[in-house]
């Protein structure tokens, strides 16, 4: 939000109150409060003038300080609150004749106590960003309005990521963004996954600690600063040291939680009924049976809305006119070795007889006066549940257990985003607070459930809004786009934007959600949905079986499929790095490459994981421009190399994508590629890639459930490369791609390979 007009002056109607220095400061455990007036002390009657800002500054963890900005204290705290986590570290505050001192690990808040307002966040003998004069403030506008604003100084050439999933540049700098969760497609400003955190390659990052409108002026209202304001009386954010992009991440999920591991075998191909399309249990069979016949390894086969009766969404019971009998259909579809996914949403529609037991047991929103909220935008009559209580959630968790008993393994929970502030809420929650904060409690309420059904390492959702923490239950998706070249790009750049934002695992709809794809798009669209972190074959009039488009479709689906699968040992431990480190698996390219200036903005092409590069193909002559890193690169497909640092141009029929591999790296393939969840460590080949003299490198190949089935170390000396596995008991191999390869029998524990003439 926008208070100023131009550098010097106020917008009409707006009047402001900054801090003119401080006051006094007060020394706490690890902590400060300071009061700061905003007007200058020069005798005893400018104490008498208000306001009286109090800044409150913490340390939660290393690297992680704390302000929080108030201005009247005297209001009811309604929440709901995100969830922060702490841990015990040395934290150190001091007060000396010059400034007044907070430190936190290897990062340090210095409030200058002279003359004026200064506020510095430093870590390794540098400023990272402050907040100085008329930054931090009270705003109140014409109409009432009462703001709490800070202003955080960005040095030259800084770049800002992150707030969500945002559809539009990858670099937010220049834009404006409010936080508030919104259907509004993959096209616009608006986001269903929107998220109050920014992360810069300047060394830091900022958390706003508050789930309600969070509006960000990102070098836009003064283009040296990150702005970011909230409505009431008080704000607190976090500032959070690196000093790289991955440690910023790591830190920012140590403290919002960090995303599950999700189960393997949902990194498989998802098939869908898609929405409006027609289906019965033929058309499923046909679709299943389809794939098989093809060759198309299918994991997933997923149910969208209309497997429940019209306008009784949602009652959570089959159509029966449709699915006369859905447990023998889910018993035929698992006996195929499919998992099954069904649609829901948080919504309850007049029609259905959940609506008449939801009111009556006070189970559903209500308006102020005590009677239920609803309107007719998406399902006729619609209320809404009230999940701020907990005999509500355990109600809405019982209809899902009844399906998992049937046999369903996961839910696409669609929705939430459309969450009314005129109404109140079972724990008096704050209305604005409530509309972001909603989906978190939804998708926790969902995924509890999945744990609770069917274990911790086999819960998985398949989620659209989102907002600080809910990467805690993942998978995500992006949301409704439309069947269009550019839409695919957008698409990208919103998961980047997640990952970025602390998200580990994202998807799309292949093929575009709106519309009928032509058969090149939906070629191309392929190759970038399997190299994805989760794959999944979705429209909405249109049915997205290969088939229908031309027969190259099934090979190219079939061809980037098996890719994958293949990949599965490389994919997963990316994942489970994801889950234990919050790095995610699609990376933006500055995330692996800060330190050079010409990945800040690159948002077609992207890391999966920390070793292969992906450049999807967002035109239909096949024409890619890319840009290589610094060092040799190898094709991954056709062994081919490329040395850069360097922008390349090439063409690629459907069957090809620049998948580039980094110098140096070690990638584990498996033998298996018909399914995701196969025992891969019995039969793996770790695939090496240029390695350099006297290099040494560790793959760890994971078990499906996340644990290691064994470690390949991989060490190259002089000409030659010895490779030792920490499990003699299985067979495995290596391949040094371009060169020899050997294998190794059960029970041999060391490989050496002669590198003469590489």
């Amino acid at each position: 939000m926008k208070f100023t007009d131009g550098y010097w002056l106020l917008r009409e109607g707006v009047s402001a109150a900054y801090p003119a220095g401080v006051l006094d400061v007060t020394v706490g455990e690890g902590a400060l409060t300071v009061h700061a007036p905003t007007v200058p002390v020069r005798h005893r009657g400018d104490l008498l003038k208000g306001p009286l800002v109090t800044i409150d500054c913490t340390a939660p963890m290393p690297d992680v300080i704390g302000v929080r900005i108030t201005h009247f204290a005297g209001g009811e705290d309604r929440g709901p609150h995100f969830a922060v986590a702490g841990a015990a570290h040395g934290a150190v505050a001091a007060v000396g004749s010059d400034e007044a001192v907070l430190t936190s690990g290897d990062l340090s808040l210095h409030l200058g106590l002279r003359k004026g307002w200064t506020m510095d966040f430093r870590a390794g003998g540098r400023t990272l960003t402050s907040s100085d004069a008329k930054a931090m403030g009270f705003m109140e506008t014409a109409e009432g309005g009462h703001y709490v604003r800070e202003q955080l100084r960005l040095r030259v050439g800084t770049s800002v990521y992150g707030l969500g999933e945002r559809f539009g540049p990858l670099v937010k700098n220049g834009q404006t963004v409010d936080i508030w969760n919104a259907d509004g497609g993959t096209s616009s400003e608006q986001s269903y996954k929107n998220v109050p955190f920014y992360l810069t390659d300047a060394g830091y990052g900022v958390f706003v600690d508050d789930p309600g409108k969070v509006s960000f002026e990102v070098a836009s209202e003064q283009v040296s600063r990150v702005g970011f304001s909230v409505a009431g009386q008080q704000l607190q954010y976090y500032v959070i040291h690196g000093p790289s992009p991955k440690e910023i991440l790591r830190k920012y999920t140590a403290l919002t939680g960090r995303p599950a591991l999700p189960p393997a075998w949902s990194f498989g191909l998802w098939l869908t009924t898609s929405f409006t399309t027609s289906y019965d249990e033929q058309t499923v069979t046909s679709f299943t049976e389809g794939m098989a016949e093809r060759d198309l390894p299918l994991s997933v086969f997923h149910f969208d809305c209309f497997w429940m009766r019209e306008f009784n969404w949602c009652d959570f019971a089959w159509d029966p006119r449709v699915f006369p009998d859905p447990e023998g259909m889910l018993r035929r579809l698992k006996e195929r070795g499919l998992n099954i996914s069904v649609w829901i949403n948080p919504y309850i529609a007049q029609r259905s007889p959940l609506f008449a037991e939801g009111k009556a047991a006070g189970y559903l929103v209500k308006r102020p006066d005590g009677g239920v909220w609803q309107w007719d935008l998406w399902q006729p009559g619609m209320g809404l549940v009230d999940f701020t209580n907990a005999q509500a959630c355990a109600w809405y968790a019982g209809k899902l257990e009844a399906l998992l008993e049937m046999g369903v393994d996961c839910f696409k929970t669609d929705f939430g985003e459309r969450i009314p502030t005129d109404v109140e809420w079972f724990d008096g929650s704050d209305p604005e607070r409530m509309h972001n904060y909603y989906t978190f409690l939804y998708n926790k309420t969902v995924f509890e459930v999945l744990r609770k059904h069917r274990g911790k390492g086999d819960a998985v959702l398949f989620a659209r809004s989102a907002t600080a923490g809910g990467q805690q239950f993942p998978v995500h998706w992006g949301g409704d786009s439309e069947s269009t070249w550019e839409s695919m790009a957008e698409s990208l750049r919103g998961g980047l934007s997640l990952g970025l934002s602390g998200f580990g695992y994202w998807s799309h709809d292949i093929g575009g959600f709106e519309g009928l794809p032509d058969a090149g798009l939906f070629k191309r669209w392929t190759a970038f949905g399997m190299l994805s972190s989760h794959s999944r074959l979705h429209g909405s009039s249109s049915y997205r079986v290969p088939w229908l488009f031309d027969e190259e479709a099934v090979d190219v689906l079939r061809h980037f499929t098996r890719l994958k699968l293949s990949l599965m040992p490389y994919l997963y431990q990316a994942a489970y790095q994801a889950h234990t480190e919050g790095v995610p698996m699609m990376r933006a390219m500055v995330l692996e490459f800060p330190d050079d200036p010409a990945c800040a903005h690159l948002e077609r092409q992207y890391m999966l994981g920390g070793d292969l590069l992906v450049a999807p193909v967002f035109s239909p002559t096949g024409e890619v421009s890319y840009y290589v890193p610094e060092g040799t690169w190898t094709h991954f497909t056709t062994g081919e190399t490329v040395t850069g640092p360097r922008w390349v141009h090439e063409t690629h029929d459907y069957l090809g994508v620049p998948l580039l591999v980094r110098p140096g790296a070690a990638v584990p393939v498996g033998a298996g590629t018909d399914r995701p969840d196969s025992t891969w460590a019995d039969d793996v080949t770790v695939r090496v890639f240029r390695p350099a003299d006297d290099s040494r490198t560790t793959v760890r190949v994971p078990h499906p459930d996340g644990s290691t089935a064994t470690e390949v170390t991989v060490v190259r000396e002089g000409t030659a490369l010895r490779a030792d596995s920490s499990d003699p008991s299985l067979p495995w191999g290596v391949e040094v791609v371009g060169g020899p390869s050997a294998r190794a029998d059960a029970g041999t524990g060391s490989l050496t390979i002669g590198l003469s003439g590489l």
